[in-house]
């Protein structure tokens, strides 16, 4: 994600190793991010972070908590919920690769933030990490209905065993 929707700029050199920080998120900030996720209400989004650096690496520990309501994919109503998922981030200088060069990341890597060497974005880096913790298609109570009105099949209908099952009866 780009842009200051939730900024929390920390200065490399003013990181200090079992820095705990508790940041929570304001109305305009929750907003913002609300609406570059595509949430149609960001109630909550605050996280309690333990900071350890060793050189130009900071690791961020602690847990992201915040409240979402989605669009349900198949009816458009409102699906709260609520995260609660625990965070284990490394920031690291940026390699500054070539822009044609091919990186492979391992699993490890996954939770790298690339940082240019001065300072850290704790708040960028916690919104992120929300957008990751969302269900991709969230459902309401409804959802199965109006995709059954609208013809399309469940898994079950739509499944290999579907096919044998139907053949069973001919």
């Amino acid at each position: 994600m780009s842009g200051d929707a939730f900024c929390h700029h920390l200065a490399l050199a003013t990181v200090r190793d079992g820095q705990r920080l508790e940041l929570v998120a304001d109305e305009a900030e929750r907003r913002v991010i609300a609406e570059r996720l595509g949430l149609l209400a960001l109630d909550r989004l605050e996280a309690a972070v333990t900071l350890s650096c060793g050189g130009q690496e900071v690791r961020a520990s602690g847990r992201l908590r915040a409240m979402v309501s989605q669009a349900c994919v198949a009816t458009g109503e409102p699906v709260p919920a609520e995260v609660d998922v625990p965070l284990a981030l490394l920031f690291r200088p940026d390699p500054g690769s070539a822009p044609d060069e091919e990186v492979e990341l391992s699993e490890e890597d996954c939770d790298v933030v690339f940082h240019d060497g001065r300072e850290i974005d704790l708040g960028q880096a916690l919104a992120d990490e929300l957008a990751l913790s969302l269900d991709p298609y969230p459902r309401s109570a409804r959802a199965d209905d109006a995709l059954r009105d609208a013809g399309v099949l469940s898994e079950v209908e739509a499944g290999p065993f579907a096919a044998l099952a139907a053949l069973k009866g001919k």
